[in-house]
Parts: C-alpha cells; structure tokens; sequence
C-alpha cells in the first residue's frame, strides 16, 4: 500500500478548484432563484393592485349590485357554516 505523496497535491488543488467551482454554481444558482421569487411577489403584488382597482371601480358604477352580490355571499356563507355546524352534532 505505497502512496505516491508528489501526485497528492495536484489531487488537492484539483478538489480545491472543482469545489470552488461548485461553490460558485450553487451561488449562481441561488440568486437566480432569489431574483425569480422577488420578480413573482412583485407580480402578484401588481396583479393583486389591478384587482383591487377593478373592484372598485365596479363597485362605484354598480353600487346596489356589489351590495346584492355582498349580500348573497353572506348569506351563501352563513348557510355552509350552520349546516357544517349540524353535521358535527
């Protein structure tokens, strides 16, 4: 069991190099993803923004409508609740 001790530093540099290679591959790869999550919430956030303004500019021209549709909701609602509340019993 002989250990040829010249070729053991070139196999050192070598792991030191694949592992810093590797070392930069993940961090690459975890700002990228860092940068695809931050770019998503801000979509969500503009998309979430345009459904709020939509909602109330169709509630200021249709105001008796959005209470109807409010109304019936509630009520819809309410209804699921108390018979989930009967079936538990």
């Amino acid at each position: 069991m002989t250990t040829n001790y010249v070729e053991l530093p070139a196999s050192v540099e070598q792991a030191l190099r694949d592992v810093s290679r590797i070392k930069s591959m993940v961090s690459e790869a975890v700002e990228d993803g860092v940068k695809s999550a931050v770019s998503a919430i801000k979509q969500g956030r503009n998309v979430a923004g345009d459904a709020i303004s939509d909602a109330r500019h169709t509630v200021r021209q249709r105001p008796f409508q959005a209470v109807g549709v409010v109304f019936g909701a509630g009520v819809l609602l309410g209804g699921l609740l108390a018979w989930m509340g009967t079936r538990r019993s």
